[in-house]
């Protein structure tokens, strides 16, 4: 019997032996390398010694998380212009309103329900996003209301409730895009790892579970998937139907 961390990378899973896991903590700032190794985000101290921080996201390929939080803020941003835009069309011309005034179904709203900040001055900002796109949503459901019985106080409205809480909520969404750093390291976790006389930390999005498994459930991968020159895998295990990618070790780059 052996017991595995599972932790995730955007839409992949891992796995990780937990006799090499020293410790999981909440990632945190770094300090820069001057002409560190791609794969390396920085150095930390743990424990009164200064260790590495390994990016597994570049490791394997990837976008930072602070690149991929960018890119879903500007599509989050649109999505929500061409809400407005779709509300006054449908006010204006008296036609059906398609999308939702749920503030829980947009993509925005379905981002907001699955984040989770231990970080202060984030979860502010936070908050700050939640109130403001709720109202937009419920404001909107309010016009769409108001329109059958009094078009022109809904037009106003319109014109004046909705640009402005409009304005607010993608401000919220600016204030994220400027603390991105901040913003990926209150979500990303820290995995203190051990390889032989190498201790290091490697960064990942999520914790994703504790699997307790005998070592003949790990199937093994095709000669595509053995991995790279820092990251070894074992094989690959069906955990309650998800995959999992088992890693046999990983190396720090130096």
């Amino acid at each position: 019997m052996i017991d595995l961390i599972v932790f995730s990378v955007a839409t992949n899973k891992y796995a990780l032996d937990i006799a090499n896991i020293k410790r999981i903590i909440q990632a945190e700032a770094l300090t820069t390398i001057p002409n560190k190794h791609p794969f390396i985000d920085g150095m930390m101290s743990h424990e009164d010694k200064v260790i590495k921080v390994l990016s597994f996201r570049k490791l394997i390929g990837l976008i930072s998380y602070d690149e991929e939080l960018e890119v879903l803020f500007k599509k989050l941003k649109g999505a929500h212009g061409a809400w407005v835009d779709a509300l006054k069309i449908a006010v204006n011309t008296k036609s059906e309103f398609t999308k939702t005034t749920n503030p829980h179904m947009c993509e925005l709203g379905k981002w907001i329900d699955a984040f989770t900040s231990y970080d202060d001055s984030i979860a502010a900002i936070f908050n700050n996003l939640v109130e403001n796109h709720k109202q937009l949503h419920h404001k909107g459901q309010d016009i769409l209301d108001l329109s059958q019985i009094n078009e022109l106080e809904a037009k106003r409205m319109l014109d004046v409730d909705i640009n402005n809480i409009y304005s607010k909520t993608m401000g919220a969404l600016d204030t994220f895009t400027v603390q991105l750093d901040s913003v990926a390291n209150s979500l990303q976790k820290l995995i203190i790892y051990e390889n032989g006389d190498k201790v290091f930390a490697i960064k990942v999005d999520e914790i994703y579970d504790i699997a307790h498994i005998q070592e003949n459930q790990i199937m093994q991968s095709s000669d595509d998937d053995e991995g790279t020159e820092f990251l070894e895998l074992e094989g690959v295990l069906d955990l309650k139907g998800t995959l999992i990618n088992v890693i046999k070790t990983v190396k720090i780059p130096q």
